[in-house]
C-alpha cells in the first residue's frame, strides 16, 4: 500500500515566511513547520508516509499561472512524492484552457479556498469551472472558520449543495466537514459521497463528534491530512489512532484511501 497525506502545503523559499506569519495570524496556530518542500519530506519519512498532496490557491487571477507552475514544478521532482494540486480563480479569463494544461502535464486535482480566494462557494463562476473540470480532476475545498456558515464564504451547506449539482465530481472536503463547522457537517455531509480529510481538527473537535463523523461515514470515503506545515503528519496520524482507538490496520487503510482515490 502506498500511504498518503492529501493535506500539504510548501511554499518557496523567498516566501515562506511570510506564508506562515499569515497562516497564523488568520488561524492563530503557531505552524510545526518551516514551509519548506524539504521539512515536510523529512516529515514524512519520520511518519512512514510516501507521498503528499500539495496545495496553492490563487488569490486573484494573477496568480494563477505562477501557482500552477509551482505546482507542476513540485510535481516534476522529488521522485514522484510530490502530487500537486492546481488552482483556478472565477475571474482567470481563459480558465479551460490552463486546466487544459495543467492536466496535460499531469495535475490530477484542483484546490479551492473560497476564504482567502475572495469568493463565495454559491458564487455561480465556480459552478461553471467544476463543469469544465469534467472528470479530469478530483477537487479539495477548504470549508469551515469561526465565523458561523451565514457568515462564511465556505460552509457545509454551500459545500454540499455543489456535490449534489456535481454527485460524480471526486470532492474532498477538508478538516472532516468543515472547520469548527462539525455540527453543521454533520446535517448534511457526513454520510453522502463526498471524501472527508482529516487535516487540522483532531485539535479542535471533540471526542463525540469525531467518533460519530467516523461512525456515520463510509471509512474508504476518509482521507489522512495533516495540514502540514501547521500540523506534523506523525503527531496527526498518532493523535488520529489514539483517539478513534484504531488498529494499526484500520490506520493503514485510511493512510492509503488518498493513493486509493488518485491512482
Amino acid at each position: 500500500m502506498t500511504f498518503m497525506d492529501v493535506h500539504t502545503h510548501a511554499f518557496h523559499p523567498k516566501i515562506a515566511d511570510k506564508v506562515l506569519s499569515q497562516l497564523e495570524a488568520h488561524y492563530g496556530i503557531l505552524p510545526v513547520g518551516n514551509g519548506l518542500v524539504e521539512d515536510l519530506l523529512a516529515r514524512l519519512d519520520r511518519a512512514g508516509i510516501d507521498q503528499a498532496v500539495v496545495h496553492t490557491a490563487a488569490t486573484d487571477a494573477a496568480q494563477v499561472i505562477p501557482a500552477n507552475n509551482w505546482a507542476l514544478s513540485l510535481q516534476a521532482g522529488y521522485d514522484g512524492r510530490i502530487r500537486a494540486f492546481g488552482t483556478m480563480h472565477p475571474d482567470y479569463p481563459e480558465p479551460e484552457k490552463e486546466l487544459a494544461r495543467i492536466a496535460r502535464k499531469g495535475i490530477k486535482g484542483l484546490k479551492f479556498h473560497n476564504d482567502f480566494q475572495g469568493f463565495p462557494m454559491d458564487d455561480p463562476r465556480l459552478v461553471d469551472i467544476l463543469a469544465l473540470a469534467g472528470d479530469r480532476f478530483a477537487i479539495m475545498f477548504h470549508v469551515g472558520d469561526r465565523h458561523a456558515p451565514e457568515q462564511n464564504p465556505s460552509c457545509p451547506m454551500k459545500m454540499a449543495a455543489l456535490h449534489e449539482r456535481f454527485p460524480d465530481l471526486p470532492m474532498i472536503v477538508a478538516h472532516l466537514g468543515g472547520y469548527l463547522h462539525w455540527k453543521w457537517a454533520l446535517d448534511c455531509l457526513v454520510g453522502t459521497g463526498v471524501y472527508l480529510d482529516t487535516s487540522s481538527s483532531l485539535a479542535f473537535i471533540d471526542d463525540e463528534t469525531l467518533k460519530t463523523i467516523f461512525a456515520r461515514h463510509p471509512r474508504e470515503r476518509i482521507l489522512f491530512g495533516s495540514d502540514y506545515p501547521l500540523f506534523d503528519p506523525a503527531d496527526e496520524a498518532w493523535k488520529l489512532q489514539k483517539r478513534l482507538n484504531l488498529t494499526d490496520s484500520e490506520l493503514e487503510d485510511i493512510l492509503a484511501n488518498g493513493a486509493r482515490l488518485l491512482g
